[in-house]
């Protein structure tokens, strides 16, 4: 949609994937996702007041790429372009965000499988890495998000 011709014929409908169902017109809800961070994107345990911001060091690589998958603004193109109408871009940055940070990393394994399990009940599809949901993503996520879910659930599922 960020290139046409005048006179060009543009089809506008509303998303076709099961877990954003048609609320009216081109209205769909997308409470889905708010359903998959429920279910394990937070931090339960108390971490106390505000910390000065260079008493925890975090490597600068980490910080960044924390910053860039917490730009996720949970819009749902990334699930509106697959094919798949899968949510693992959305799914993949929250967790990239949360495990990279040492706040985060306490709960993380028990996170990644609640998400990763409720995202599947939803019905959202599978990643095929085709990378559709990256060009479409307004923020930039990058699909590395995505591999980094995958270590994450893989690596909370043998151990």
């Amino acid at each position: 949609m960020r290139k046409f011709h005048d006179r060009d014929t543009i089809v506008i409908e509303p998303w076709r994937a099961r877990p954003f169902p048609v609320i009216k017109d081109l209205m769909v809800d997308r409470s889905a996702f708010d359903k998959i961070i429920q279910a394990g994107g937070y931090i339960s345990v108390n971490t106390g007041g505000v910390p000065d911001a260079n008493s925890i060091l975090i490597p600068r690589e980490h910080a960044e790429t924390a910053m860039d998958a917490a730009a996720c603004i949970g819009c749902g193109a990334c699930v509106a372009a697959c094919k798949n109408a899968s949510a693992m871009l959305f799914v993949g940055a929250k967790i990239s965000q949360l495990s990279r940070l040492p706040q985060g990393k306490i709960e993380a394994k028990k996170r990644v499988q609640a998400m990763v399990e409720e995202m599947d009940k939803l019905g959202f599809g599978n990643c095929t890495n085709t990378g559709a949901c990256e060009r479409e993503c307004p923020k930039q996520i990058s699909i590395l998000h995505i591999a980094k879910l995958n270590r994450e659930y893989y690596a909370a599922k043998i151990s």
